[in-house]
């Protein structure tokens, strides 16, 4: 039973967002594919992979120390191609996150940082708001102390309240309670990825793309990055590699992570008919789940004025499975071999029946949204995109609620990075910046 529902991850399928494409036209000397000189290469930092984590890594380094050498590397043709990619364009404000914690601090930093790099840049945002709807008694107890968390976690303009005043926000949702949160924004992850990496390439760092790292060793007190593209050498290497964050680390003599592994979910969206979309004017969320880091179906509107419905969250047999039909024997092989995740599995097979089924069942997906929107129809649910998640998980099971760091003095390793990682880009960065500074005495 636990092995059927948890690999029922072939799902209906839905397009992809197509991931950006990073503009040579900015700095084309600077960006090439593998490494373009005969011979290794070597740089003070290398950061591994160019999503938005590791493209903010990169600039902050370029910013804060512009001595150095620098240089980003990714398997993939463009960046972003993953997680940034395919992301949902929410800029969160820090609700849901443990007060002390990473996901909490970072997330309340890196919003402001965020919107004040949109600004500078031009970038398109819009602050449309946040509804967390409570629908029984449960989930007003369950939204009560995600306000007190809100609170602690310096959320602005939280507001707790009722369903007149739910009814002036959203006059097509329903409820009896709900966390409204009026500064949550909305833009085009793709966009930012973008500018960081056109920062990153005019004060002088390199984007070496379509190189994917196979091995990371030390040798002669040099970094040493095997890559598809050829040699690459630095003096210390930060590792961003999102859904194959824990391959690099096994694959690095200097990274202690070793009881962690990266289980992906696939979230599969639909997109409302222009009509109902219409009716919608910002984000609307259940009260998550607090056993899962998931935040459960919801209603998202987009910037460029679409509403997607979901996402679910259902295993992928892939790392990169967004489609139907995607599976990866490796990637299924190697799940199927830690006993994390059959202890995961033993503890949330219901949750997963029911994600599963509501995957396969357009009622049942229908069903979910129309607690919150009872005008909902079959019709008014178009396909859409997916995404993949990478969620660690532990030799014992336990779901990795927070942001990750594996640190030594030559290589820093990103573990877990999920949402709110995107709107945290900068604040992350800032955080492994520091980091580097006292690991890699980057200050001299």
């Amino acid at each position: 039973m636990i092995l059927s529902v948890f690999l029922a991850g072939i799902t209906r399928e839905t397009p992809a967002v197509s991931p950006p494409t990073y503009s040579k036209r900015v700095s084309p000397v600077r960006t090439s594919h593998g490494p373009a000189a005969p011979g290794p290469r070597t740089y003070d930092v290398i950061v591994v992979g160019a999503g938005i984590v590791g493209l903010a890594v990169g600039l902050t380094l370029s910013q804060r120390h512009p001595w150095l050498h620098l240089a980003v590397v990714d398997k993939e043709r463009s960046i972003g191609a993953h997680q940034t990619g395919h992301n949902s364009g929410v800029v969160h404000r820090g609700v849901y996150y443990a007060p002390g914690s990473l996901k909490a601090q970072l997330c309340a930093a890196g919003a402001s940082e965020l919107l004040a790099f949109c600004d500078e840049h031009r970038i398109p945002y819009q602050e449309c708001g946040k509804l967390i709807v409570a629908t029984d008694a449960q989930e007003t107890e369950r939204l009560e102390e995600l306000e007190r968390r809100g609170r602690l976690n310096g959320v602005p303009d939280l507001q707790l309240i009722g369903p007149e005043r739910m009814a002036e926000i959203e006059p097509a949702i329903v409820g009896v309670r709900a966390l409204y949160s009026p500064r949550t924004a909305i833009l085009d992850f793709s966009l930012v990825a973008k500018a960081y990496a056109e920062r990153f390439a005019q004060s002088g760092g390199e984007i070496h793309l379509g190189a994917e790292v196979r091995s990371i060793r030390r040798a002669d007190g040099v970094g040493m990055l095997e890559t598809t593209g050829g040699e690459l050498r630095a003096r210390h290497i930060v590792v961003c590699a999102g859904l194959h964050s824990d391959r690099l680390a096994r694959r690095s003599p200097m990274s202690g992570a070793r009881r962690l592994r990266i289980i992906p979910f696939r979230g599969d969206y639909y997109v409302l008919r222009p009509e109902k979309a219409a009716m919608l004017h910002g984000l609307v969320y259940p009260v998550p789940d607090p056993r899962f880091p998931f935040l459960g179906v919801h209603f998202t509107r987009r910037i460029e004025g679409a509403v997607w419905a979901g996402p679910n969250a259902v295993l992928a047999l892939a790392r990169e499975g967004y489609g139907r039909f995607d599976v990866s024997v490796r990637d299924a092989s190697e799940m199927l071999g830690f006993a994390g995740f059959w202890r995961m599995a033993a503890r949330s097979w219901r949750t997963g029946l029911a994600e599963v089924w509501r995957d396969y069942s357009k009622g049942a997906f229908l069903r979910a949204l129309r607690r919150y929107m009872p005008s909902l129809t079959r019709a008014d649910l178009l396909p859409g995109p997916s995404g993949v998640r990478a969620q660690a998980v532990m030799a014992d099971g336990s779901l990795v609620d927070d942001f990750v760091l594996d640190i030594s003095d030559t290589v820093i390793h990103v573990l877990n990075a999920p949402s709110p990682a995107a709107t945290s880009a900068l604040a992350i960065a800032g955080l492994i910046a520091d980091r580097a500074d006292d690991a890699f005495d980057l200050r001299r």
